[in-house]
């Protein structure tokens, strides 16, 4: 669990809640049914008109990241590489075969595999480089999707708040309905920028830097696997690989 997350989230929360109660208001004022449908409503329609299915299906799959992001421990990365180089300098490549059920990572797998296959440094780099490129396009598009969300959320306010104020209009005989339904129409104005700023694109921001953290190592992965095939000493593998690390 990410605590700054739940933290972040907790205090967006808070924030409103609070700031309505200290302007004199009621939390349920911030409760309004027409407000949520056009601005939750019509952000969901502009994103989806927006973006293709592989990308929404991506986003919706990694969003968990924002609160649980993978595990990203780059030291015991390098001591794992180590590790298969050490096997590799007493056994062989081929020994490194049954590390390759031990791997759950796609990227790990193919490496281990393309090492055993006695594959080339330059094709190892070539081959996996394709596969880190693609991997970090597509988290790429499924976190501006959400980026793209925050910037349709604050204009579903201002319409949301014009269709309310059309509807004051149309009561302007009551004076005793100006109050209330004027208030309600600026509910949707606080429903699009909180959902924009309070949510989506700090969201997207926290995918992108989750993404930009991955890429990084798997680039350290696929140097440590090129040394590895090119039979270098396991301590300058390691000294090299800690060029990494923070």
């Amino acid at each position: 669990m990410d605590l700054l997350s739940l933290i972040g989230v907790v205090l967006a929360f808070m924030m409103l809640l609070l700031g309505t109660l200290l302007h004199g208001s009621s939390v349920l004022s911030l409760w309004n049914l027409a407000a949520f449908i056009i601005v939750f409503g019509g952000t969901t329609a502009a994103v989806l008109l927006h973006t293709p299915m592989p990308v929404v299906k991506r986003a919706l799959s990694i969003v968990r990241w924002v609160f649980t992001p993978p595990r990203l421990h780059a030291p015991d990365l390098v001591s794992r590489i180590v590790g298969w180089s050490e096997i590799s300098r007493r056994q062989g490549l081929l020994g490194l075969e049954p590390s390759i059920d031990n791997e759950s990572d796609p990227l790990m797998k193919k490496g281990l595999q393309l090492l055993v296959d006695g594959s080339e440094p330059e094709t190892i780099r070539s081959v996996l480089e394709v596969e880190i490129s693609t991997r970090e396009h597509t988290d790429l598009d499924a976190a501006k999707m959400f980026e793209n969300a925050g910037v349709y959320s604050p204009t579903m306010g201002i319409l949301g708040a014009v269709m309310g104020l059309i509807a004051v209009m149309q009561n302007l005989a009551d004076p005793s309905k100006l109050g209330e339904g004027i208030a309600a129409a600026f509910v949707a104005t606080i429903y699009g920028i909180s959902l924009a700023y309070l949510f989506m694109t700090p969201m997207s921001n926290k995918i992108k830097s989750i993404t930009r953290n991955r890429t990084q190592l798997h680039e350290l992965l696929v140097e440590g696997l090129i040394s590895i095939a090119q039979g270098d000493n396991p301590r300058h593998i390691e000294n090299k690989l800690k060029g990494f690390l923070p």
